[in-house]
C-alpha cells in the first residue's frame, strides 16, 4: 500500500484578516472538521482520537500521501486521555533514546501552530524538577549531563537560584522536606491540549482523512496473521492496516488480535483552582512530595500526582486525593492556603514496566501499536505520529523508535525512565 496524493483542500485560514471580515460580513465560519459516512475499506484504520491517533493519521496525509484513512473513536476527538492531562510539555528525561525522542516532540511543538495554522497556545516558561534529598539531587545531575550530551538545555540549580525564579516556593531549611536544588529545564512550558486536536484533526481533515466520533471497535479480524478488518458498531471495514493508538483501552484493543501487552491501567487524577492573578511562570515538580503544579493563562493553578496505587478503568475523583494533593501543595507554597479548589478529575494512564512506550509493528502484520504511555504521552505526541506514520508507510521502525519496540521485554533490552517518569511530569 503506497497510497496516492489527492488535491489538498485549502481550509479557511485563521488570521485577523479573515477576523475582521468575518466579523463584518456577519458570516459562519466552516466547520473545523467534517462528517464523512464511513465507508466500507481504508488503507489505514487508527484507533484512538486522541492527539495520538490524530497525529499519525496527520503525518501519514502530509508526509507520505497516504489520505486514505479512517480515525475511529468510541466518543468524541480528545474525550480521553488527550482532553484530560495536565498538558505539561518537557524533553529532560534520563535516557538517551527518551531524551531524543521528546526533544524531537518538543521541537514540533515548537512550530505546531504555524504548521497547522492553530493556535495551540505553547508557553514556554521553564520546568523545574526538585530535589529533596542527596539521591534525588544526583539523578538530577546525572539527568542534567544526559540532555547536555543530547544537546538538550538542562542544569541544576541551588536553592537561591530556585527562591529567585519562583519567589512562593518555600525554600527554608525548616520544612519538612527542604528543597536542596533542582534541574531547571528552560524549554519546557504549558500547552492547550484541546486546541492541539483541533488543530491536528482540523489538518488531517483538510488532507482527506475521514474522522468517525462515536464509532466503538468491537472486534479485528486477522486471516492468516494477517490483519483483514475492523468490526465497529456502525459496520465492518476491510483494511490491511490498523494502528492502535488507545490510552487505558491498549490491552483490550490488542487483545482482539491476540497480542499480549506487559501493559497495567491506573487512573491518574489532577485538579485545577479558581483563577488568580498570575504568579507562576514555571512548572513546579516535587518526586519526594509526588505532585506538580503550573498555572495556565487564565490564571488557575493545575495540580497532579502520581498514577493511583491500583489498577483501575474508574476515572472518578476522591476526596482522599484531593486532601492529599492540597497538603502537599501547601508544604511547597504555603501562601496559597485560601485559594479555593473549583474540580478534579482523572484520567487512565497505561504503564509498562520500564516507564517507556510500546511502538511499532506486532506478531500480527498489519496491526501496529502506539500505546503503554503512562503519564507522559501528550509530550510525545507530535513525534509519536511522525514516527508511526513513518512506521506504517516504509513498513519498518524509524531509528527514533527502534528502543521501543514490543519485543525489547522479551530480549530484557528495557528502556528504563523510572528516574524521569515515575511522577506524573
Amino acid at each position: 500500500m503506497n497510497g496516492h496524493r489527492k488535491r489538498k483542500i485549502r481550509p479557511a485560514r485563521y488570521s485577523a484578516l479573515q477576523l475582521l471580515r468575518h466579523g463584518l460580513g456577519h458570516a459562519d465560519w466552516p466547520q473545523v472538521w467534517r462528517t464523512h459516512p464511513l465507508k466500507q475499506s481504508y488503507d489505514v484504520v487508527i484507533i484512538g482520537g486522541g492527539v495520538h491517533g490524530l497525529a499519525t493519521a496527520y503525518y501519514l496525509a502530509t508526509n507520505h500521501g497516504i489520505t486514505d484513512v479512517a480515525v475511529l473513536d468510541k466518543g468524541y476527538l480528545g474525550g480521553g486521555g488527550s482532553g484530560r492531562n495536565t498538558a505539561i510539555l518537557r524533553s529532560n528525561y534520563l535516557t538517551p533514546e527518551g531524551v531524543r525522542f521528546y526533544d524531537r516532540s518538543l521541537q514540533l511543538y515548537q512550530h505546531l501552530a504555524a504548521d497547522l495554522n492553530f493556535n495551540v497556545m505553547f508557553s514556554q516558561r521553564g520546568h523545574m524538577t526538585l530535589a529533596h534529598n542527596d539521591s534525588s539531587l544526583r539523578t538530577m545531575r546525572w539527568r542534567a549531563e544526559v540532555n547536555k550530551l543530547q544537546g538538550v538545555d538542562s542544569e541544576v540549580i541551588d536553592p537561591a537560584e530556585i527562591k529567585k525564579r519562583v519567589p512562593f516556593l518555600d525554600t527554608s531549611e525548616h520544612t519538612r522536606y527542604p528543597i536542596l536544588g533542582a534541574l531547571y529545564h528552560p524549554p519546557g512550558g504549558i500547552i492547550r491540549h484541546d486546541a492541539v486536536v483541533w488543530g491536528y484533526a482540523r489538518a488531517a481533515d483538510t488532507n482527506g482523512v475521514h474522522l468517525h466520533q462515536n464509532t466503538e471497535v468491537l472486534g479485528i479480524d486477522v486471516e492468516g496473521d494477517r490483519v483483514s478488518g475492523v468490526r465497529t458498531t456502525r459496520g465492518r471495514i476491510s483494511t490491511r492496516k490498523v494502528v492502535n493508538c488507545t490510552a487505558g483501552w491498549s490491552t483490550l484493543i490488542s487483545d482482539m488480535v491476540g497480542v499480549d501487552m506487559p501493559v497495567t491501567t491506573s487512573p491518574l487524577q489532577a485538579a485545577v483552582t479558581e483563577p488568580v492573578r498570575p504568579f507562576l511562570d514555571t512548572v513546579v515538580v516535587s518526586g519526594t512530595l509526588h505532585v506538580y503544579v503550573s498555572q495556565t493563562d487564565r490564571g488557575e493553578l493545575v495540580f497532579g500526582a502520581s498514577v493511583d496505587p491500583f489498577t483501575s478503568y474508574s476515572m472518578r475523583g476522591s476526596l482522599d486525593f484531593a486532601e492529599g494533593l492540597a497538603g502537599h501543595v501547601l508544604e511547597l507554597m504555603p501562601a496559597v492556603s485560601k485559594m479555593r479548589l473549583l474540580r478534579q478529575w482523572a484520567g487512565l494512564c497505561d504503564m509498562t514496566p520500564d516507564y517507556s512506550p510500546i511502538m511499532g509493528p506486532t506478531p500480527v502484520e498489519g496491526f501496529y501499536v502506539d500505546v503503554g504511555w503512562g503519564t507522559y504521552g501528550f509530550k510525545a505526541g507530535p513525534v509519536a505520529g511522525e514516527a508511526m506514520a513513518d512506521c506504517i508507510a516504509d513498513e519498518r521502525p524509524p531509528e527514533i523508535i527502534a528502543s521501543f519496540g514490543l519485543d525489547r521485554f522479551a530480549s530484557g533490552r528495557l528502556v528504563g525512565e523510572k528516574g524521569a517518569a515515575a511522577v506524573g511530569h
